[in-house]
């Protein structure tokens, strides 16, 4: 069975999560994702794969119909081409550079800060023409200090904890009783636990980093470090790596561990939860055949996905606490950030039990049980703290629910909304896009594959403009409106 999760509304894509055993094409990002593309002119929707990794085709190119035959001598060249683009050193290799670069003296020891690379003594003539630096044993043990954050919005997004954030999380985890960390794309929290570790001068914690940044395999060993993709669960040193991973959740047989994931913002929900899915079986199986629990996960993303991971884990809360970033502009305290970050925890362990700082500004509620932001007061009414965002909500007595402070009950709309937005709108676009019917989504309208011109012409099908026209007009129509009141007003000074 396939499931689906929209890829914007402008676009009109969905991504389409295939059954297990079903092959798709390779990227230099791995197997690639398959895209359903929505048709508004009647035609019957197309599907095609794009990479995982990357929504700008400027950072990669890979385009295929998934009804196109492929030549041999294409197959060829995309094959080679992707092994091209793969990095340097193996990750062999560069472990055995980590260690001839920790004995060498300290004037010995350079960073290219051009290559982003851990250089040899007999390397430095051929980077002398590049920006290099002299490297200290602080630096070496948070690599994240050292390496330039990647910033791509449209690929590989990378925004580091504060170490406010990344000693909150070790804390409570630690708080919690686990001992084992899976650092899912988690970077700065992986070099928190062996910097503890070194502090404690025993191994208090254990942890294996799992990022697409394959920079971090200068920094660890191979049982510390998987270069991997979090949107396709791809390991890009095959069978080696998933054996790191193995190994790992093999020994939580007699510890207690937990996975936190700090997948890029940007990145599509479904396929994370697919990859974190089968993360959670792996570990099953090792605990017990028989077993039905789920493998402990904290998953750090805005507040405004919360609706499509419980869809995917329904059994996930999120939670008051704010995770703040050290290189991203907005999700941040001070100054040039937010005032409250948008970024919360999502997990399958009980809220209850995450004792959130009173000195941050959070507070126990009683009545909830658990801790929340100071300004997210408990409804009586709804029987629990209901703001998302930071704010204090407020509850509406027609909706019979709590919204936010800047909405307003509309009575022709009949729910709470913007002041200014325009009314006979809904939030989420009514009935079925391929069919018409107003009784399903088109997630589960059982004639999806026959083209909606087709089944347009079927009695009983509504013969109207589909809702995503209708929008689009009467949205074209209410700015055309506004533009004239403007213009009108204008006149009138």
């Amino acid at each position: 069975m396939e499931t689906t999760e929209s890829h914007g509304d402008s676009l009109g894509l969905e991504v389409l999560i295939p059954e297990a055993g079903k092959e798709a094409p390779c990227c230099p990002h791995g197997p690639t994702l398959l895209f359903e593309k929505l048709s508004k002119g009647g035609e019957a929707p197309r599907r095609f794969y794009a990479c995982s990794a990357c929504r700008d085709r400027k950072d990669c190119n890979f385009f295929q119909w998934e009804d196109e035959k492929v030549s041999e001598e294409r197959l060829k060249a995309r094959k080679s081409e992707n092994q091209l683009k793969r990095v340097g050193f193996t990750q062999q290799q560069q472990c055995n550079r980590f260690v001839k670069f920790a004995s060498l003296a300290v004037h010995e020891k350079r960073f290219c800060q051009d290559c982003q690379l851990l250089l040899l003594p007999a390397e430095h003539g051929a980077h002398s023409a590049h920006s290099c630096a002299a490297v200290s044993t602080a630096q070496l043990r948070r690599p994240s200090t050292l390496l330039r954050p990647l910033e791509n919005k449209k690929s590989y997004a990378q925004y580091l904890f504060t170490e406010r954030s990344a000693h909150f999380l070790l804390d409570t985890v630690t708080a919690l009783g686990y001992n084992m960390v899976l650092c899912v794309g988690t970077p700065r929290l992986h070099e928190f636990i062996k910097l503890r570790n070194l502090e404690e001068k025993q191994p208090l914690i254990k942890s294996l980093l799992l990022d697409i940044d394959y920079r971090y395999a200068q920094f660890y060993k191979q049982e510390e470090f998987c270069h991997y993709n979090m949107f396709n669960h791809h390991f890009f040193n095959g069978e080696s790596s998933s054996a790191v991973l193995q190994a790992f959740l093999t020994e939580s047989q007699e510890e207690r561990v937990v996975m936190v994931a700090d997948p890029p913002f940007g990145g599509l929900v479904k396929p994370l939860a697919h990859s974190f899915t089968l993360m959670s079986q792996t570990w099953r199986k090792l605990q017990s055949p028989d077993s039905d629990a789920d493998m402990p996960m904290i998953w750090i993303f805005p507040y405004f996905f919360e609706p499509r991971i419980l869809e995917c884990f329904p059994s996930f809360a999120m939670l008051d606490y704010q995770v703040d970033y050290d290189n991203h502009p907005l999700y941040k305290h001070g100054k040039t950030g937010r005032k409250q970050s948008p970024v919360r925890l999502f997990t399958n362990i009980s809220a209850k039990d995450f004792i959130l700082p009173k000195d941050e500004g959070y507070r126990l509620c009683s009545v909830c049980e658990r801790y929340v932001w100071s300004l997210n007061k408990h409804c009586n009414k709804c029987n629990l703290c209901p703001s998302k965002d930071g704010r204090e909500w407020k509850h509406c007595s027609l909706c019979e629910k709590c919204v936010k402070p800047s909405w307003k009950h509309c009575t022709t709309c009949e729910r709470c909304c913007l002041p200014e937005h325009p009314c006979s709108q809904s939030d989420e676009t009514p009935g079925c896009f391929t069919c018409g019917s107003l009784k399903h989504k088109r997630r589960a309208c059982p004639l999806r594959t026959q083209s909606s011109r087709q089944l347009r012409a079927k009695p009983g099908m509504r013969k109207t403009p589909s809702p995503a026209v209708l929008k689009q007009k009467t949205k074209r129509k209410s700015g055309a409106a506004r533009r004239a009141k403007k213009a009108a007003a204008a006149q009138s000074h």
